[in-house]
């Protein structure tokens, strides 16, 4: 007789069973019952949903109060003295009893704001070690003008009103520096559009340091809607673009309302946009660098144009006092 290896069964081994199947690293049951099996399994548990940017050591407070953040003294001190709706003030004990704080904080808070006395690393936590200077604020959703009422407003201002049209501007910062820039030299306002493009949110309002508060914002659903619009109520709309235009100083802006279009930070203006313009302008450019950040080039678009209706007014001024 042949000697053959035996096959030893083990106490408990059960041959009969069908193997466990792996698929990649999902495990399927024999059963078929895959979602029996993984919540029955103590050993796998589910994913949690974590967004990308949490930080460990912050909580989901942090993180919300992130979204709707202004911090630094002169920004939460304009936010308080224009009597912005905030829903949330965090604040050092040093700082909360400051003359320029002191009576503000009264005021909001008899308006239902509330009002926090923390220690700077709270702030730090909030900030994510922002430079918060001793006070944050959570600020309520900014309300955004209809279009007509913007034109309205303007055109109680002035007979020759000055509106800029942001074109898919994607970086806060950006949108911030052309707010803070168009509000300082005079223009009545600003239209956004609703899609593609950065809206309002705490970080333009840190830019805007406070400009905001003195600047109506419209948001619209189509640009170029907007801007037949501004057509119709005797806008002429003047579009920043480097290629088949003309140079900016060459074109004279001393006539009808004016609305200034800038395009995105990349592409410029979309072609959609430069159809509805009347006039396309560009800044003449020396250097190798091939063009220029979209606040610098609304700034000094805007520059021009208060520049040229400046010095229309001096020479307006002279004939009135020059005697005939």
């Amino acid at each position: 007789m042949t000697n053959q290896p035996r096959k030893i069964r083990k106490t408990g081994d059960d041959s009969s069973r069908k193997p466990l199947k792996i698929k990649g690293k999902r495990f399927s049951s024999p059963s078929g019952n895959k979602s029996k099996d993984r919540n029955s399994n103590p050993t796998i548990k589910p994913r949690q949903n974590r967004s990308s940017f949490e930080h460990p050591s912050s909580s989901n407070e942090a993180l919300e109060e992130n979204n709707d953040l202004i911090y630094g003294r002169h920004s939460v001190l304009s936010s308080l003295e224009s009597q912005r709706s905030l829903n949330r003030i965090w604040i050092t004990s040093r700082l909360r009893y400051d003359h320029r704080f002191h009576d503000l904080l009264l005021q909001a808070k008899g308006n239902g704001t509330v009002i926090d006395e923390v220690e700077p690393r709270r702030l730090d936590q909030i900030t994510r070690n922002s430079n918060h200077q001793g006070v944050a604020a959570q600020i309520a959703p900014y309300e955004y003008f209809d279009l007509h009422e913007l034109i309205e407003k303007a055109k109680s201002i002035t007979d020759t009103p000055v509106i800029v049209v942001a074109d898919s501007i994607t970086d806060p910062h950006n949108l911030g520096a052309i707010i803070r820039t168009a509000e300082s030299i005079g223009a009545q306002g600003l239209v956004i559009p609703q899609r593609r493009a950065v809206g309002i949110t705490s970080t333009v309002m840190k830019v805007a340091t406070g400009a905001l508060d003195n600047f109506p914002v419209a948001r619209v659903v189509n640009l170029s809607r907007a801007l037949e619009e501004l057509k119709s109520a005797g806008f002429w709309i003047y579009g920043t673009a480097s290629s088949g235009s003309e140079p900016i100083h060459t074109v004279k802006f001393n006539g009808p309302p004016i609305a200034l279009v800038i395009g995105s930070e990349g592409e410029g203006l979309s072609m959609l946009t430069q159809k509805c313009c009347d006039v396309l302008v560009s800044i003449p450019l020396q250097g190798k660098t091939p063009s220029l950040n979209a606040s610098v080039a609304a700034g000094m678009a805007l520059y021009e144009i208060y520049r040229q209706r400046w010095n229309n007014m001096l020479y307006l001024e002279n004939l009135q006092k020059t005697p005939s």
